[in-house]
């Protein structure tokens, strides 16, 4: 079984930047697909960042290319999602997803892949 907590969310001006974490259980940390998602208001979850164990490059929503930055430290089981450039169509519950295989699968877009979620943290961007 795989926990995740976020934390990092808050409030911020338009223009400015976050920086959240995802921290997780489990000694095989290092062999997981994760990713970051979103859900606002009244909208479907949403794919933002993946970052798979081994080979392949980070994966982005075209939306946030250029403005968010997905990393890990494996030492430390937790993933980043730097953001720069807030905007306000940013704002939105953004979960923490693993999914065991690390390997790149062509279906990483989708919810249903990941095994496990956090609980989410809260990301509001005022204009």
């Amino acid at each position: 079984q795989v926990q995740l907590v976020e934390s990092g969310g808050g409030l911020v001006q338009a223009g400015g930047s976050l920086r959240l974490s995802c921290a997780a259980s489990g000694r095989t940390f290092s062999s997981y697909t994760m990713a970051w998602f979103r859900q606002a208001p009244g909208k479907e979850r949403e794919f933002v960042a993946a970052i798979f164990s081994i080979g392949d490059i980070p994966r982005y929503v075209d939306a946030v290319k250029g403005r968010f930055t997905i990393s890990r430290d494996n030492a430390k089981n937790t993933v980043y999602l730097q953001m720069e450039s807030l905007k306000a169509e940013d704002t939105a519950v953004y979960y923490c997803a693993a999914h065991e295989n690390g390997y790149y699968s062509s279906v990483y877009k989708n919810p249903t892949y990941y095994n496990y979620w956090g609980q989410g943290t809260q990301v509001t961007v005022s204009s």
